[in-house]
């Protein structure tokens, strides 16, 4: 897939490519890895992420006593770390680093540096062990690539990588005094540079991901996805790995209810008891439901998942999971083949308008009215995906779609400047104020391209800083490429 045709200013963003290479290997569930370092760090710091069996590149096993204090500043990535080693479980105390390919602590020159002498784990993505000596003595190798891959439910795309700690920033960062010297326009072509390559990366992902599980699985998890938003974005993910799509599909035969009892009894959601408050329509809703789930339960009876799971408390009530599950059972089993083609038809700008109303258009006759189990029905129906949902799956979900299948020419023009922005919030806010400074006008981050590309600003630079901006390549490449942002 040639993903760059599909967003032609990302090569702007990049500059040399070689600033975020891509490691292809033959086989394995992971043949390329297009995250960051960023995201290993929060796997190996995490242990809701972090995969209970570990073993050094010599078959050693590995446990993970204390994974260390994430280090904010130059040196490791965690500092006194414990592990325990070995059949004897021997104890291992020490500073962690953490890279992609095992090599990368030679290319980033870390054996002649001296503030990681005290390192005794070298943790990588890919397989691979550095030569007697390159580490310091004692230090043991991990690759985390199999015991994620032997993890279903895994996915990098679920981790919030801005969640975890990061830096301070400067009072003025270099990238804001680089930048102080373009016109507007300039500024605002190195965001949609940015947002075009964000994109790419999704579409990159999305690639590997369609040839592993196919197009339709694909869309289904990015969807759920898309329906769980942050707080259940990984509940969501995982409940379409334990029931996937053609699964599901087949059991539900068409019937919309039957696939939400389904879901929800799968992730645990459905109502154990009739509660006295209930009016007709609820009690009548919960016994259908319950009714179904038992004719369905002992095919999924080894993939329930735990009610703790899911997010439930402070949702707004119209993102409540069930009256998500009841979108996702409108729009892949009301309409089997429908969201594939509303979003095989967002290549042209007059069409996003036209995918984002189809998917507004799922209906249920229960949740249309009602934002949570009992209470009066509204007067009003409330949309099941509202218009924020809609925005984020065509750009999240839809353009990266398009452009991973490669069935169709490149975007017509104009594209994706018309992508719809997504909310405001803190992150897009602080990302512009290191750029631009206080007084800015908010327009130049008004569409949807842009705003994808304050977030990948962020995390190509700002989360994964730990020099204050002193040490922060991101000036350096403004200045390289400045050429290529003409006023």
């Amino acid at each position: 897939m040639n993903a760059d045709a599909f967003f032609p200013l990302a090569a702007r963003y990049r500059g040399d490519a070689s600033a975020f290479p891509g490691v292809r290997e033959r086989s394995a569930r992971f043949r390329v890895f297009p995250y960051t370092e960023r995201h290993l760090q929060c796997v190996w710091y995490d242990p809701s992420l972090r995969p209970s069996t570990l073993a050094a590149h010599d078959g050693e096993p590995v446990e993970v006593e204390d994974a260390g204090v994430w280090n904010l500043e130059a040196g490791p990535d965690f500092l006194g770390a414990v592990l325990r080693v070995g059949a004897g479980r021997r104890r291992v105390r020490g500073d962690v680093e953490i890279h992609i390919h095992p090599r990368d602590w030679l290319a980033h020159a870390h054996r002649e540096d001296p503030r990681y002498a005290g390192v005794r784990a070298h943790v990588t993505f890919f397989d691979g062990a550095l030569a007697p000596g390159e580490l310091p003595p004692g230090a043991v190798q991990i690759a985390l690539r199999a015991p994620l891959a032997a993890r279903a439910a895994f996915s990098f795309d679920t981790i919030d990588v801005a969640a975890y700690p990061y830096a301070a920033r400067a009072e003025t960062p270099p990238c804001r005094t680089e930048l102080a010297g373009w016109t507007p326009d300039a500024k605002q072509q190195v965001l949609d540079a940015a947002g075009h390559e964000r994109l790419r990366r999704k579409a990159v992902r999305l690639s590997l991901r369609i040839e592993e599980v196919g197009p339709e699985q694909c869309l289904y998890e990015e969807t759920l996805a898309v329906l769980g938003y942050k707080h259940n974005k990984l509940p969501f993910r995982a409940l379409a790995a334990r029931v996937p799509l053609a699964e599901w599909r087949e059991r539900a035969a068409g019937d919309p209810l039957a696939a939400q009892a389904i879901l929800l009894g799968v992730a645990g959601l459905l109502p154990e008891r009739i509660a006295p408050r209930w009016d007709g329509a609820t009690r009548a809703q919960v016994r259908s439901l319950w009714d179904l789930w038992f004719r369905h339960r002992e095919r999924w009876a080894d993939r329930l998942m735990e009610k703790g799971a899911w997010r439930t408390a402070g949702l707004r009530p119209a993102n409540h999971p069930a009256r998500r599950m009841a979108a996702a059972a409108a729009l892949f089993i009301a309409r089997p083949d429908g969201l594939m083609r509303v979003a095989e038809s967002a290549t042209a700008p007059r069409a996003i308008q036209a995918a984002e109303r189809a998917l507004a258009a799922a209906r249920d006759p229960y949740w249309d009215r009602r934002l949570g189990w009992g209470g009066r029905a509204l007067a009003e129906p409330v949309a099941l995906v509202g218009e924020e949902r809609a925005r984020l799956f065509v750009t999240n979900v839809a353009i990266p779609l398009l452009a991973a299948q490669a069935r169709v020419p490149p975007f017509s023009s104009g594209l994706l400047d018309r992508l719809a922005p997504e909310g405001d919030n803190q992150l897009l806010r602080q990302t512009a104020f290191n750029l631009f400074g206080p007084h800015h006008p908010g327009s130049w981050y008004r569409t949807g391209a842009r705003r994808q590309g304050l977030i990948q600003i962020f995390h190509d630079y700002c989360l994964n800083d730990r020099s204050r901006c002193a040490s922060c390549p991101f000036p350096a490449l403004l200045r390289a490429h400045r050429a290529t942002f003409p006023s």
